[in-house]
């Protein structure tokens, strides 16, 4: 199904369930889409459209992590109920042991040695996860797997 027509049911869906959160994270995910694809000059493919989202939970994580220096609750719940809403958009995470297998596999393959070698690795991994997973989970296995090597 396309991204655009899942958003606009998903819309429709929460207006009639009188669901605001909802309701304000897809005209903002639409939003952030639209945008993207202004920019871009064409509409966005799956990978793009994944991406997009994905940078939607970074920017609602780094919410979260100010709200809970502030201790502001109220904050800490509405960051929490968007990145779930958020999280629907993107296929099943990966486990951890999943991710650690593909890490091992994109070193094996690109004959990697030293933590020198992440930026290959990544180069190579990144594709393949596809959203699901972290640039910044990733990243942290690549480098812990490369240190162990």
């Amino acid at each position: 199904m396309d991204f655009h027509k899942k958003l606009q049911d998903d819309l429709a869906s929460a207006m009639k369930a009188k669901n605001e959160t909802q309701k304000w994270v897809i005209r903002m995910l639409k939003s952030a889409i639209q945008l993207a694809e202004v920019s871009k000059g064409q509409p966005l493919t799956e990978d793009e459209f994944l991406a997009t989202v994905q940078k939607e939970i970074k920017t609602r994580n780094e919410a979260l992590a100010d709200a809970e220096k502030a201790n502001r609750q109220d904050l800490i719940d509405a960051a929490h109920a968007q990145i779930e809403v958020l999280k629907t958009y993107l296929p099943a995470q990966l486990s951890e042991a999943e991710l650690i297998e593909m890490v091992r596999q994109a070193i094996k393959e690109v004959k990697a040695t030293s933590p020198k070698d992440m930026g290959v690795v990544m180069k190579t991994l990144l594709p393949k996860l596809q959203g699901r997973a972290t640039n910044a989970e990733a990243s942290r296995k690549v480098k812990d797997e490369l240190t162990k090597a």
